[in-house]
């Protein structure tokens, strides 16, 4: 008889076999045994710093592996580098978006496909990417010719992903995709999704990483469970759900909607509401009284960010309704990091502002200790020493660290961009516990999100189209089927 065919090494892209890797004294990987199949879809949870954007990483060759060895098509792959990965057909998307915003959608197109070049090189470059939009998010109105300086942060999250799967003088063979519908709307984001699947059916194999539970339990054939940088489970598609994910990452399923009753009570608070006009024109009148947390919906990029800004503006700038306020950046990359200072500088600003306690006139570094240790442990930022520079966390850690940020400001208004992006199931619940606790002392928050789950935290929801609300829904009307609607129609005469 002749020898039995594995079916599965037959089907095997890439092979990790023992795979660790490590940063100083920092185990960041440890003992990766897991083989990538062709055309497959696998899910990829954990809490932030479980390792997940650590073994993509070395999947696409950033980091070489300490330890362990990788197999290509069934062929060992002692020099396994970005060059190497890149021949094996991997693609990355990353977190953070790479994308050089004084360039063209185009002209960024050659950054990864430098074989785009000569003549017509941009007239080629531009047709790829706009068909590939087309095809992945069909109607998104872009045209592939946008300084990348001008577009929204979920365009510019459509454009990274198109580029990852635009085919020009290699095929595309796997494709990491991590986080990638963390700046999409729900609309966007199903399109994502549904794209996902049929590349996974036409060969391509898709690794999706998320913190959306949901969606991992849509597309995906397998799903790889981490946690402190190994792999603790791998459940078959048809096994995986929500509450076996969360299981598998050492956590606990519980319920996270905020009582009705006490949405009521922040609803019916006797002070006068604050009031901003953001934008003068009709239906763009937000109100939201002490204590209470109204959340901004719709499609990404119908204003709800530049609205946020306006009621900062407004209720910072000199005058009789000037308050404190305190504003949780969306685009942390742009707007929420400073790049160059350590993790515990970017939490604490309050030395820089003038409002850190001081001792014989200078700042009481053992008060601003004390209060960074403190917001550390109650959100759980992780991954390094609050003295290691910032960009040194995961992009959820640094999240976690813009949200800590704020809270342990004095501010009476929050506004959130939304401020959840690339967080883990467990650090969500957290927040929005935080969240309810500080509203219950009289704070406001105002909270842009793209996850309509979220909005179930909220006592009212504005629904914007267009830079105007088109409808508002309170806290027992905030279906999926009515924000949808409200998100699809105009402007109320």
């Amino acid at each position: 008889m002749g020898a039995t065919i594995n079916t599965e090494d037959e089907r095997t892209l890439i092979r990790f076999e023992g795979v660790g890797k490590t940063f100083g004294r920092v185990r960041a990987l440890a003992d990766i045994d897991f083989a990538f199949t062709r055309g497959e879809c696998v899910g990829i949870a954990g809490h932030n710093g479980a390792g997940k954007s650590t073994l993509m990483a070395v999947l696409a060759g950033v980091y070489a592996p300490t330890q362990g060895r990788i197999e290509v098509d069934g062929q060992s792959a002692p020099h396994y580098d970005a060059n190497a990965a890149r021949k094996a057909g991997v693609r990355c998307v990353f977190q953070e978006l790479s994308l050089c915003a004084n360039l063209t959608v185009a002209e960024n197109m050659t950054i990864v496909h430098p074989k785009l070049r000569g003549r017509g090189w941009r007239r080629t470059a531009t047709a790829l990417m706009r068909d590939k939009l087309e095809e992945i998010f069909p109607g998104n109105g872009l045209k592939g010719n946008e300084l990348v300086s001008d577009l929204t942060l979920t365009q510019q999250q459509m454009v990274e992903i198109a580029r990852g799967f635009t085919v020009t003088d290699a095929p595309v063979r796997l494709v990491i995709l991590d986080e990638p519908t963390s700046s999409l709307d729900a609309h966007t984001a199903d399109q994502l999704l549904a794209f996902v699947r049929r590349a996974a059916e036409s060969g391509i194999t898709c690794l999706l990483i998320t913190h959306m539970l949901g969606e991992i339990e849509r597309v995906a054939n397998r799903v790889m469970v981490m946690r402190d940088g190994g792999i603790v489970g791998v459940l078959p598609g048809n096994e995986a759900n929500r509450a076996s994910i969360i299981q598998a990452m050492g956590q606990h399923l519980e319920a996270e909607k905020t009582p009705a009753a006490a949405r009521i009570r922040n609803a019916q608070s006797d002070d006068k509401p604050f009031r901003w006009n953001v934008g003068g024109r009709k239906h763009t009148l937000i109100e939201a009284s002490r204590g209470e947390i109204v959340g901004f919906a719709g499609l990404a990029g119908q204003g709800q960010t530049e609205a946020l800004l306006a009621i900062y503006e407004a209720a910072t700038s000199h005058g009789a309704g000037r308050m404190k306020a305190a504003f949780v950046a969306g685009d942390r990359g742009r707007d929420g990091v400073f790049p160059v200072w350590s993790i515990a500088q970017n939490l604490d600003l309050r030395w820089l502002l003038g409002g850190a306690k001081r001792k014989r006139g200078l700042v009481d570094r053992a008060a601003a200790r004390a209060l960074v240790e403190a917001w550390r442990t109650k959100i759980g930022i992780r991954g390094a020493p609050m003295g290691a520079g910032i960009l040194s966390l995961s992009g959820g850690n640094q999240q976690k660290v813009l949200f800590a940020r704020a809270l342990s400001s004095d501010a009476q208004l929050i506004l959130m961009d939304d401020p959840t992006r690339g967080v883990d199931v467990g650090t969500k619940r957290d927040i929005y516990r935080l969240v309810h606790d500080e509203a219950a002392k009289g704070r406001t928050f105002i909270w842009y999100t793209t996850e309509n789950e979220e909005l179930s935290h909220c006592d009212r929801t504005y629904v914007f189209r267009s830079s105007a609300v088109t409808r508002v829904l309170h806290a027992d009307e905030c279906t999926e089927e009515a924000l949808l609607a409200a998100s699809f129609e105009e402007q109320a005469a």
